[in-house]
């Protein structure tokens, strides 16, 4: 322990004070919120094709998720049985600054998303110092597989979930008398609550590693509380998405596979763990 301690003293050349490490965290958050304002700002000024082509695409039949289904249907042979066709809907704004509020949000979340490997960089850059070498060594790669997941989580809640929820809502009526017209702000609502949630979701992987890196969680534990992990992941898949009992299933499975993957992975660092536990 105490070699290691040395260790870990001879790459610090001087110690830090708490007042040190409020002043370099302080920089980490404004470096980390000015690259998400620069984004912000250049997602803003591309604004009208976002919206046109990006935000507003899954309201249109042309999206490539309903163009895709629809291939894969013909291509297995089962005619368009796949096909989704969203109900024809209109997107109105009820308050006077309301489009543009919109626009602000969406760019601000989008600022987030475009540089949140940026930001997470930044966050390990203040945690790395703080590790043994061995313990950075364990840990190289991070950043790229925690920005990774989360665009991947970003990407299948654009895709998949989204089309989805927006497909059920719009076509779910409880007379032929109510017209759905959408509020801007409720569509914005759903899109940016769907896609955030599934990007933080995918973290599930790198959560498990860091947190069997420190002995909280092991393989074990996941095996034991697997029935339970998959009735709490049906019932965020739940609330993420409509009741509709088909999505609810698109969503859980992916997510119990990360889940039956981070058991996997808590395996691969558990014996390592152990081991450095052993050492005096």
């Amino acid at each position: 322990m105490n070699e290691r301690l040395k260790e870990k003293n001879g790459e610090n050349e001087k110690d830090m004070s708490f007042i040190d490490h409020l002043e370099e965290l302080r920089w980490h958050i404004i470096r980390s919120l000015a690259s998400m304002v620069v984004f912000a700002i250049l997602t803003f000024l591309f604004s009208r094709f976002i919206f046109d082509y990006i935000i507003l695409a899954p309201k249109s039949e042309q999206f490539f998720t309903y163009q895709a289904f629809c291939g894969l249907s013909n291509w297995l042979g089962l005619g368009k049985i796949m096909c989704m066709t969203p109900s024809a809907f209109e997107i109105i704004n009820f308050e006077m600054a309301g489009q543009f509020l919109t626009d602000l949000k969406i760019s601000v979340i989008l600022g987030f998303i475009i540089s949140f490997p940026y930001i997470f960089w930044e966050i390990w850059r203040f945690i790395a110092p703080g590790l043994y070498e061995d313990e950075r060594s364990a840990t190289r790669g991070l950043v790229f597989y925690a920005s990774a997941l989360f665009i991947t989580g970003i990407l299948f809640g654009y895709f998949v979930l989204t089309p989805f929820s927006i497909n059920f809502f719009v076509s779910y009526e409880v007379s032929e008398q109510v017209n759905n017209t959408i509020a801007l702000a409720s569509y914005i609502s759903l899109l940016s609550t769907i896609v955030l949630a599934s990007g933080i979701m995918f973290e599930l992987p790198m959560v498990v590693y860091l947190l069997s890196k420190i002995g909280l969680v092991t393989p074990n534990m996941m095996r034991t509380y697997r029935k339970h992990a998959l009735v709490v992941i049906i019932i965020i898949a739940a609330i993420i998405t409509p009741a509709d009992v088909w999505t609810q299933v698109l969503v859980s499975i992916p997510v119990y596979f990360l889940y039956e993957l981070s058991i996997f992975i808590s395996a691969a660092v558990q014996p390592k763990t152990d081991q450095q536990a052993l050492v005096p």
